[in-house]
């Protein structure tokens, strides 16, 4: 019989080579593993999967389907080598998904959040100041740009293209790959913090653009703490600290200024939809009716057409 380690090692083994990361299903399936072990549990059981998915008590719903919808994959693959696995039945737990509001930060937040990073205290992270650099050069980067954070940690240091200005997104979401033009200040921002990370790292364990204090690539939930940190250093206050938010305000301020300025959005946002992203423009589009703001722009130009507006 395979123990649940070696079975897990196998079924991730698999993922990967199939072409998916699967760093999100080892970081959840390493815990579920280890909550098993805890249990004293050799087996995969639809209890004890369902216990360990409506951890914690107080998440929302669709959290906990969507743990228990990573450990169906699993379990599946456990079972069809040992029958004495579970596979925990679809309508266990059900996704109830409903994409969250959009939180946009204003320009001052973002100033302020950045000025946290380059200022952060020693007691938060330790180490030389390329470490602030790192941090505030990462967010900055997301802010100015819309990517998403999971995409600038993947980063390498040949993705950043300086003789043509860009950043190079390699096989993101829904395995696409794009590339990301950059305002010239922000060129300037990356490279000087790849001399800093130079000078640290001369010989780097990681081929990662931005690096840990040991040379290695960021590690996501570090990031996520270390933000939401810098917005309590900020006085930013928010009710759940996401760093997604970055990119919905760059998408949301976007289009925004398109509106200000009579240019034609409908003509421009395939644009945007390819430079985010995302799979096709009506993801892009979700935004006019997510966010207030837009949601008032969009009224206002209808009554207009409609003649009901001068």
């Amino acid at each position: 019989m395979r123990s649940l380690s070696k079975l897990l090692a196998e079924y991730l083994d698999l993922r990967r080579k199939l072409g998916f990361k699967a760093e999100r299903e080892a970081w959840l399936l390493t815990k579920f593993v280890s909550f098993l072990r805890a249990e004293q549990s050799a087996f995969i059981t639809v209890d004890l999967a369902v216990a360990w998915a409506k951890q914690p008590a107080d998440a929302h719903p669709s959290w906990w389907a969507s743990k228990l919808s990573v450990v169906r994959g699993f379990a599946k693959y456990a079972h069809l080598l040992d029958a004495r696995h579970q596979v925990p039945p679809r309508d266990v737990l059900p996704r109830c998904y409903r994409r969250a509001t959009p939180s946009i930060y204003s320009a001052d937040e973002i100033a302020r959040l950045l000025r946290a990073a380059r200022e952060m205290p020693s007691r938060i992270i330790k180490g030389l100041p390329f470490r602030r650099a790192t941090y505030e050069i990462l967010f900055g980067l997301v802010a100015a740009t819309g990517m998403r954070i999971g995409e600038a940690i993947r980063l390498d240091a040949r993705d950043v293209d300086r003789a043509n200005q860009l950043v190079v997104v390699r096989e993101s979401k829904f395995g696409k790959s794009r590339e990301v033009v950059l305002h010239e200040s922000v060129m300037c921002a990356l490279l000087r913090y790849a001399k800093q990370r130079d000078r640290a790292h001369p010989r780097p364990r990681s081929p990662s653009f931005f690096v840990s204090l040991l040379g290695t690539r960021l590690i996501y939930n570090n990031v996520h703490s270390t933000f939401a940190r810098l917005l309590r250093l900020a006085g930013i206050h928010r009710s759940k600290a996401r760093i997604h938010d970055l990119r919905h305000t760059f998408i949301v301020r976007t289009i925004l200024q398109w509106h200000r300025q009579g240019v034609d959005v409908d003509s421009r946002m395939p644009s945007l939809s390819t430079y985010v992203g995302h799979r096709d423009p009506s993801a892009t589009y979700w935004y006019l009716s997510a966010t207030p703001e837009l949601m008032a722009l969009v009224g206002r130009k209808v009554e207009r057409a409609l003649g009901v507006l001068p």
